[in-house]
């Protein structure tokens, strides 16, 4: 039977619910009514993964001073080679070796920089791909693919796919949500956490650290006289769901699902009235010890660098990741790095300056989180994922594109970068190998689309399976172009 037909017209199957707009929590009280039923149309697999926390590192940082060891770009240092700035223009141009000091690792030996002290510790949990490539030298279209699967604004960015293929594992909290550094937000701005064509539900919530946990949450003055209270709230709720549900009766079309925007935005609300408690609970941080506020760094002081925040704001960040997984949601997504330049990981005026500045930001928190996730048990059903746009240059900054020639900078690289999974489904080692500079992903090369598709099948998703109608067409997080799940990495 296809999820069109239905022998009982009150028969709503979960993708029908969800293309139409229905929310996690709707389906949960139908189910209990006996109106909904499951489906597996969408899942290649039993999962490993029940949620991901994706560690976005705004900028693009630089794999080869990081975790991409190349002995060859330090032999070369300083040399005049011919460097292709553009596709097919040729420029000499100075090799920049890396000035950090590398070392192997745990178990399976992998390659980690001195920039990091304390995320080496848990190579053993990480499965390191060198080998990727993306299609944009720019951080906005770049940003976008990396989100969304597209160079361009208008399509569902991952955690809206993950939100839309799993639902919420809390009726009280959004799937989806996302939190920016302090200092500002990434270019191309919500398109990165959009729902695109998808409807709104499944976008990312914007969750802040500091007050309110959620914009516009608490409900405003009834009058004068004081606040509107939870009563008058849920009174207003259900008069409005009466009101809307008097409305859409006898306007929907002739075999139209029941369920449409109307029932979206009636969810929505329905949503934001238990967020009120559930997100405030959730993002209370005075529940947790000291000794756990201060393995995510929270007490450190900051680097003595004007421009370094620290890692008391990533670290807290990263401890309510932990709490909002903890209590069912799916897909968190943290950005670090914020403003322009030496704020984010974007290495122009200087690659040195710039680690000192980012690296101490995150590094004990990261250590932090996969350590907590360990010990409460939750690293074995959640994805921890680390990465930026795009890679870094193997010769000194050049000027063109808008930057300033210097002589420590690394411009944008789009055809060689590195990042790292951790947690459920993972297998640790070192996977692709770039060239002997760390310029080009040479061996097990994999575009975006191929994480993108790896991602999806750790949480048990087919990447091919999981689409979504729209403009005459069944579309999907990896698009029209061939992608493969990286099978090497898979535990």
């Amino acid at each position: 039977m296809s999820d069109r037909e239905h022998t009982d017209p009150r028969l709503l199957d979960r993708r029908q619910l969800l293309t139409a707009g229905g929310s996690m929590a709707l389906l949960g009280l139908l189910a209990r009514a006996g109106l909904a039923r499951g489906s597996s149309e969408f899942f290649t697999r039993a999962a490993r993964a029940k949620h991901v926390i994706y560690l976005f590192m705004f900028g693009g940082p630089s794999q080869m001073d990081l975790f991409d060891y190349k002995p060859e770009l330090q032999r070369m240092d300083g040399k005049t080679i011919q460097y292709e700035r553009k596709p097919r223009y040729f420029e000499p141009s100075t090799v920049l070796g890396s000035q950090r000091k590398f070392k192997q690792w745990g178990e399976t030996g992998q390659w980690c920089s001195d920039a990091f002290q304390h995320i080496p510790k848990h190579i053993d949990k990480m499965a390191v791909v060198k080998s990727l490539y993306t299609d944009s030298f720019a951080h906005g279209p770049a940003l976008l693919q990396m989100n969304s699967g597209q160079p361009f604004p208008g399509h569902p960015s991952m955690g809206s796919w993950v939100s839309y293929g799993m639902g919420s594992g809390n009726a009280d909290l959004p799937a989806f949500v996302v939190m920016q550094d302090p200092r500002g937000g990434p270019i191309s701005g919500p398109a990165n956490w959009s729902s695109g064509y998808m409807p709104a539900n499944h976008q990312g919530t914007l969750f802040r650290s500091r007050g309110e946990p959620v914009l516009d949450l608490s409900a405003g003055p009834r009058s004068v006289r004081g606040a509107m209270d939870s009563a008058m709230q849920r009174a207003q709720l259900d008069l409005l769901h009466r009101l809307n549900t008097i409305h859409a009766d006898g306007r929907a079309p002739e075999g139209a699902s029941p369920e449409d925007a109307l029932t979206a935005r009636d969810a929505s609300y329905e949503l934001a009235f238990h967020m009120q408690t559930a997100a405030r609970e959730a993002l209370d941080l005075s529940q947790e010890d000291e000794a756990t506020k201060e393995m995510y760094g929270l007490y450190d002081p900051a680097p003595s660098h004007r421009l370094s925040a620290g890692p008391a704001p990533f670290g807290t960040q990263c401890l309510m990741a932990r709490r909002l997984v903890e209590r069912g949601v799916r897909f968190v997504q943290i950005y670090h790095g914020g403003g322009h330049q030496q704020q984010t990981w974007d290495a122009h005026q200087g690659v040195e300056e710039n680690l000192a500045i980012h690296c101490p930001e995150v590094d004990r928190p990261i250590a932090g989180l996969l350590t907590d996730l360990e010990r409460t048990g939750l690293l074995d059903e959640t994805l921890v994922v680390w990465g930026g746009e795009f890679g870094r240059q193997h010769v000194a900054q050049t000027a063109g594109d808008g930057q300033v020639a210097n002589s420590g900078g690394r411009g944008h690289n789009p055809h060689a970068f590195t990042m790292w999974l951790a947690g459920a489904g993972v297998k640790p080692g070192s996977f692709g190998e770039t060239d002997e500079l760390g310029a080009r992903a040479e061996r097990g090369r994999h575009h975006v689309r191929d994480m993108h598709a790896t991602i999806l099948n750790l949480l048990g998703l087919d990447h091919e399976k999981l689409s979504f109608y729209f403009g005459g067409l069944d579309r999907r997080l990896t698009g029209v172009f061939d992608a493969s799940v990286i099978r090497e990495i898979l535990a």
